[in-house]
């Protein structure tokens, strides 16, 4: 009796980073690349704005021992010069009991 092993030659199919918009084409490859780039840009300023409001928020709290409010409490008390709009497609919601804040489509 003989034993051995054999290797498979097929090939596990790995799906992109960017399938989403990636269709394969080298036609819509500019399409598909701006599609990439805007998400990107959606997630970033997504991103930017909840890391620089929960700063304000922390400070606000470190400072006055307590959560502020609401976020327009922040520009009253001058620790922001105005409430930042969110990203467009998007809300801010904010929990002024914990002082959690989050970015949430609409």
């Amino acid at each position: 009796m003989v034993a051995g092993c054999s290797k498979s030659d097929t090939a596990k199919a790995t799906k992109p980073t960017n399938s989403s918009y990636s269709s394969g084409n080298p036609i819509t490859a500019p399409v598909d690349y701006l599609g990439a780039v805007g998400q990107a840009k959606r997630v970033a300023e997504k991103t930017v704005s909840r890391v620089s409001s929960e700063k304000d928020i922390q400070l606000f709290h470190e400072q006055e021992g307590r959560y502020p409010k609401d976020l327009n409490e922040l520009v009253k008390e001058h620790y922001i010069p105005a409430v930042p709009q969110p990203p467009y497609g998007m809300v801010f919601e904010y929990n002024p009991v914990n002082g959690q804040f989050r970015v949430v489509k609409q």
